[in-house]
C-alpha cells in the first residue's frame, strides 16, 4: 500500500472516530455535529440508514425544524439551536418516510464550547453598522430638498442646453449640403 492511500485511510479512520454518532433503532445513524451545541449555536444533522430523499429533525431545542434532504440513503440539513434554551437534553424526533426515530439532544452552557468552535453570529443585527461613505459623507448631512438647484445652476443648464442645441443644427446644417 502506498504512502499516499495509508494516509488517506488514516484521516478517514481519524474522521470517524471524532464525529459523534447515535444509532437509530432501526440499524441506521444519526450524526449531530457539534455533539453538544450551546445555545444559539448552528447544527447540522445527518442520518443514515433512510430509505427516503427527504425527512424532518423536530425539537423544542431548535428554532425550526430541520429539513432534511439528500440522496436515498443519506439525508442533511441544518438548524439553529434556540438562544435563550436552559442547558439539558431535549428530545429530536427524526422522520424520514414512513420511519420515525427519537434521540436527545444535550444543549451545554455557552462558555463550555469548544474553543476551536467559533461563536455563531447572532439571527439579526445588534446595532447599525457604523459605515464612513467615503468623500460623500458630507453630503449625508445635507438635505437635499432644502438644497435645490439656485439660479446660477438654472442658468447653467440653459447655456449648456442651447450650445448643445446649436451643435445639433450646425452639424445637421452641414450634412444637408454635402448630400444636396
Amino acid at each position: 500500500m502506498g504512502s499516499l492511500k495509508v494516509t488517506l485511510c488514516a484521516g478517514a479512520a481519524a474522521f470517524a472516530a471524532l464525529t459523534p454518532t447515535a444509532y437509530a433503532a432501526d440499524g441506521g445513524t444519526v450524526s449531530v455535529t457539534p455533539a453538544s451545541p450551546a445555545p444559539g449555536a448552528d447544527v447540522a444533522l445527518k442520518i443514515s440508514g433512510c430509505a427516503a430523499t427527504t425527512g424532518s429533525a423536530a425539537s423544542d431545542a431548535f428554532v425550526a425544524d430541520a429539513e432534511l434532504v439528500g440522496a436515498a440513503g443519506t439525508l442533511a440539513g441544518e438548524t439553529r439551536v434556540r438562544t435563550a434554551l436552559e442547558p439539558g437534553s431535549y428530545d429530536v424526533k427524526i422522520t424520514c418516510g414512513s420511519v420515525t426515530v427519537k434521540g436527545a439532544i444535550k444543549v451545554v452552557e455557552s462558555g463550555s464550547r469548544s474553543p476551536s468552535v467559533a461563536p455563531s453570529a447572532p439571527a439579526s443585527p445588534v446595532a447599525p453598522v457604523h459605515a464612513g461613505g467615503g468623500g460623500t459623507a458630507h453630503l449625508a448631512a445635507v438635505d437635499a430638498r432644502a438644497a435645490g438647484p439656485g439660479t446660477a445652476q438654472a442658468v447653467v443648464g440653459l447655456l449648456l442646453a442651447g450650445v448643445a442645441a446649436a451643435a445639433v443644427a450646425l452639424r445637421s446644417a452641414r450634412r444637408s449640403r454635402r448630400t444636396g
